[in-house]
C-alpha cells in the first residue's frame, strides 16, 4: 500500500514545485518594478539638478554682472564651464540609473530562470515517486499473474 503515499507524495513535489517557481516569479515582477522606479528617481534627480543648475547659473551670471564685469571672456568661460561640468554629471546620473536597471533586470531574468528550474525538479521528483508508485504495483500484482 505504500504506492499510494508515494502517488500523494508525487502530487505533493509537483505542487511545491508550482508554488516555488510562483515565487520566483514574483521576485521577477519586483526586481522589474524596482528597475522602473530607480528610472522615475532617475527622471527626479535630473530635473531636480536641471533646476538647481539653472539658479547656480544665474547666481554666477548675478555675481559677474554686480562685480562690475561684462558677460564675455572669463565671466563667459564660467558659465560655460558650469554647463559643461553640469551634462557631464547629468551623464553620470543617467549612466548610473541605466547600470541599476540592468542589474534589476538581470536579477528579474534569474528568478525566472530559478522559477523554471523549481517547476522541473518539482516535475521530475513527481515522475520518481509515480515509478515508486508503479514498481510497488509490479511486485503486488507482477506481470503473469504470479499470484
Amino acid at each position: 500500500m505504500s504506492f499510494v503515499f508515494d502517488i500523494q507524495a508525487g502530487k505533493q513535489a509537483n505542487a511545491l514545485g508550482k508554488y516555488n517557481q510562483s515565487v520566483q516569479n514574483r521576485n521577477a515582477l519586483i526586481r522589474e518594478q524596482e528597475a522602473e522606479a530607480i528610472e522615475k528617481q532617475n527622471e527626479f534627480d535630473i530635473a531636480r539638478f536641471d533646476q538647481q543648475f539653472t539658479q547656480m547659473q544665474g547666481q554666477t551670471k548675478t555675481a559677474v554682472l554686480t562685480s562690475g564685469a561684462e558677460l564675455s571672456g572669463s565671466g563667459l568661460n564660467v558659465l560655460r564651464y558650469n554647463a559643461q561640468q553640469a551634462e557631464i554629471e547629468k551623464d553620470i546620473l543617467d549612466y548610473n540609473s541605466k547600470v541599476s536597471q540592468s542589474q534589476k533586470v538581470e536579477q528579474a531574468n534569474f528568478a525566472r530562470i530559478q522559477g523554471s528550474i523549481a517547476r522541473r525538479e518539482g516535475k521530475i521528483a513527481q515522475l520518481g515517486y509515480y515509478a515508486k508508485a508503479g514498481e510497488s504495483l509490479m511486485r503486488m500484482f507482477p506481470p503473469g499473474g504470479g499470484a
